[in-house]
């Protein structure tokens, strides 16, 4: 009945979440795909098969397990989550239920997302992005799609190089196509990883996919998977600050002297400081405001919208440049 798939780049935590799954039932197959790029030794997945796919990306990993899969359902699972006690039990049972009906109406059954935080303080801006998680609807950490749906709307789409996006596009591909996606009852715990005080300027790189969803859903596609986003806010704080330094650029180098372009200026560097601040302290305030947090989320915010900015700005390009290769070839 269900074949386990689980993408991978062959992080320590893989061997957590086999643990986790160890016993399988003997009906359950479990495939792990590694998508280490230029993988030279073979990924130790003791009770599962592995498959490679040489680094295209978690979309095109997860493509490769469901289509070596022959089950009814696959359940995908992220290599740095801990299915909890019982879950191949409660996962049988919240696909039975969703086989209830004679219309096959429902086409993923998603399960309850626990992320452990700090007893003793307030979770980080780190730790409260991936607490986040526990909220967000249709994700991969742990989801179980029929196998005739991935089908009919060709599964994920490789377009998306990162874990990102491409499980809400997914999942807007599959509800268009007239499926219903459901919570089941299992229950998969997501640990607070520590990647490090840059992760949250390299999650940026996100900005760029999130071009590729307005080319493919339109406009309002983030109402449609409820992300809430600041692009607008980031834009303006960017202008903003280009605008100041070009202009106090310009002072300095003896091309202006008037005192309009001053009066211009410091409204432009008030206007960046304001915003900067105002975003710093959206991330601090329900954090624990220790000196540490307070340090990289400062360095962070004024690092943050000029890459999202970029970031964005490439995906733009990239999907154009995709829309005008798909127009030439038809």
């Amino acid at each position: 009945m269900i074949t386990v798939v689980i993408p991978t780049i062959g992080r320590p935590c893989l061997a957590d979440v086999l643990a986790a799954l160890a016993p399988a039932p003997p009906d359950a197959r479990i495939i792990v795909v590694d998508d280490r790029p230029g993988a030279a030794k073979l990924l130790k997945a003791p009770g599962a098969e592995v498959l490679r796919t040489g680094g295209k990306g978690p979309a095109a990993a997860r493509n490769a397990g469901w289509r070596a899969a022959r089950t009814p359902w696959v359940a995908f699972l992220d290599d740095d989550v801990i299915p909890q006690p019982g879950w191949w039990d409660a996962l049988r049972a919240d696909l039975t239920e969703a086989e209830a009906g004679t219309d096959k109406s429902v086409a993923a059954s998603q399960a309850r997302l626990h992320v452990p935080l700090p007893a003793h303080r307030r979770p980080t801006d780190a730790e409260r992005n991936t607490a986040g998680l526990a909220a967000a609807d249709w994700i991969t950490a742990d989801i179980a799609y029929r196998r005739e749906a991935l089908q009919r709307v060709g599964g994920f789409d490789e377009r998306f190089p990162r874990a990102y996006r491409e499980d809400a596009d997914l999942a807007l591909r599959v509800a268009a196509a007239g499926y219903r996606l459901v919570k089941g009852r299992r229950v998969t715990r997501h640990p607070v990883r520590d990647d490090g005080p840059w992760a949250s300027v390299l999650r940026q790189r996100g900005n760029a996919d999130d071009a590729l969803m307005r080319q493919v859903h339109g406009p309002a596609w983030r109402s449609a998977i409820g992300a809430p986003g600041r692009l607008r806010e980031h834009a303006l704080t960017t202008a903003a600050g280009l605008l100041a330094v070009s202009l106090y650029g310009a002072i300095l180098a003896g091309r202006s002297h008037g005192r309009r372009t001053r009066r211009v200026a410091a409204l432009a560097a008030l206007t960046w400081l304001g915003l900067t601040a105002e975003f710093a302290w959206a991330r601090l305030a329900p954090g624990p405001r220790t000196t540490e947090e307070i340090r990289w989320m400062s360095i962070t915010s004024v690092l943050i919208p000029p890459v999202a900015c970029a970031w964005r700005l490439r995906g733009e390009l990239r999907a154009r440049r995709g829309a005008r290769r798909t127009g030439e070839a038809a």
